[in-house]
């Protein structure tokens, strides 16, 4: 097959009087069209004046929604004009900074021998941005395409420039990805032309980036380096906090903790996240669940300094987890309901815990800290994995009233062990009810728990308004409190 050449020549970043020579010998000396992805470029004037000839893929940006298609489609005619002869494609700066139509290019290389890409000069305008905003990047930069972005990717500590902010659409996208992490009357800066006798540099608040001023292609926006107390709400500064109150300086509190030490806090928040789920309070919610992101942190921490694990080993492996326990979503694997999920998901695990599978009986791996409660449906639902279980709930509440009159019959005549055992099977046989109409039994305690202790509060607040004590009134009269708290509770719910 024919070879294709294709020669990429960086056009720099400002006027003819930065090129260097040997580009702008080899465009004016070119006897074949220079095909060009923008004429929008403060060299091209003085080049076409000099007789230089250019085929511009402008019109190709009209007939997209978005620049990913007009690359490829600017990529696509390239190919096909390198097959009848060698060409010379001119791109803005330089070839390898922010040009996306290379980058293509360079893809398509390596899929075909026949294709060979040459890259060639071209000031790099990051020269004259830094001059021109002052900056160093050693002190730490990032550089990012405006069209296509991730903010949780943007690093805020720090220098930020957005390139190819082509139009005021983008600008305000710019913008209000910002405005997600900072205040919005944080000062940033509007670069023009960096390296041209246009250039300009001004500086506006945040939420003005898109009023004040008409938006060009030789635009780009500077970020300065972020203050940290800008930046709690990113992952990387909690982690520094809980470095810190571990630290040699921190608090002594969080020095001594240890993994075991910290084992009810974990409890403890975790039943308060589900409170604050219970009141349907997302602002409560909020707060809860960094306090269980705490004690992850803070074991974390604890395993870094052991030399064990860091929070990094953390968040991969429950990364690599869902990704391998997901394959519908990250593979081809195809489900047709959330039944073949959980069965996925269940030899998905026995393959990873390997000959840790191979164990003595079903009934192994519960973990043993779980309430009771929790412990008797996790018992339960392993067993009715391999059929013992009912199918429906009729023999369960036979089950119930068969445990509740042998616990009445070891009231009357038998010691409190079998009196506990008895009680016991009431409970185990009302977990599997539960379980069958998909009910969290710990849940359902801990909505009675609320409710009761919500009612009993109200009945105290009551009876001391009234000018009397709890200690002082008959079963009866505190009966009487008791239906106007639950008359009180049904009102707040309607």
């Amino acid at each position: 097959m024919t070879n294709k050449n294709i020669t990429v020549i960086g056009l720099g970043a400002g006027n003819l009087e930065q090129m260097s020579l040997g580009v702008y010998n080899q465009l004016t000396q070119e006897k074949g069209k220079i095909f060009v992805r923008t004429l929008d470029h403060p060299v091209m004037p003085s080049l076409i004046e000099r007789g230089v000839t250019f085929f511009s893929f402008d019109s190709v940006y009209e007939n997209h929604d978005d620049f990913e298609a007009v690359y490829e489609e600017i990529v696509d005619a390239l190919l096909v004009e390198a097959t009848n002869k060698d060409i010379v494609y001119a791109v803005p700066g330089h070839p390898m900074l922010a040009e996306r139509t290379v980058k293509l290019l360079l893809e398509k290389e390596k899929e075909d021998a026949n294709l060979h890409i040459t890259l060639k000069g071209g000031q790099s305008y990051l020269d004259s941005m830094f001059s021109a905003l002052k900056i160093d990047p050693i002190e730490g930069f990032q550089f990012i395409d405006a069209t296509s972005f991730d903010r949780f990717h943007l690093q805020y500590g720090n220098h930020l420039i957005f390139s190819q902010v082509y139009d005021q659409m983008i600008a305000s996208e710019v913008k209000l990805a910002l405005l997600e992490d900072l205040p919005h009357d944080f000062l940033v800066y509007i670069v023009n032309a960096a390296g041209t006798e246009e250039e300009w540099v001004k500086e506006v608040p945040l939420f003005e980036l898109d009023r004040t001023i008409s938006i060009s292609n030789l635009m780009s926006i500077y970020v300065p380096p972020v203050d940290k107390k800008y930046r709690t709400h990113q992952f990387t500064s909690l982690r520094e906090v809980i470095a810190e109150l571990r630290g040699p300086n921190g608090c002594p509190w969080d020095q001594k903790q240890t993994h075991d030490s910290l084992r009810p806090y974990l409890i403890e928040e975790a039943y308060e996240v589900i409170e604050a789920i219970n009141e349907k309070d997302d602002t409560q919610l909020a707060d809860e669940l960094g306090d269980v992101l705490l004690q992850i942190m803070l074991h974390s921490q604890i395993g870094e300094e052991a030399g064990y694990f860091t929070v990094d080993d953390v968040i991969r492996n429950i990364t690599e987890k869902m990704i391998r326990r997901h394959p519908h979503v990250f593979q081809k694997t195809s489900v047709t309901g959330e039944e073949d999920v959980l069965t996925n998901w269940e030899e998905i695990k026995k393959k990873e815990k390997g000959n840790k599978g191979n164990k003595q009986s079903l009934l192994e791996g519960i973990e043993k800290s779980l309430p009771a409660l929790l412990y008797a449906k996790e018992l339960q639902a392993k067993a009715a994995k391999v059929g013992f279980d009912w199918n429906n709930p009729e023999p369960m509440w036979e089950k119930v009233t068969e445990e509740i009159k042998e616990f009445k019959e070891v009231i009357e005549n038998s010691n409190l062990q079998a009196q506990e055992e008895e009680f016991g099977d009431i409970l185990f046989s009302l977990i599997n009810i539960a379980r069958f109409y998909r009910i969290d039994p710990e849940l359902a305690l801990f909505r009675t728990n609320k409710k009761f202790q919500s009612r009993f509060q109200y009945m105290e607040h009551k009876i001391k308004a009234n000018g009397n004590e709890l200690l002082n009134m008959t079963l009866k009269e505190m009966d009487h409190y008791w239906e106007l708290a639950k008359k009180a509770e049904k009102e707040r719910e309607q």
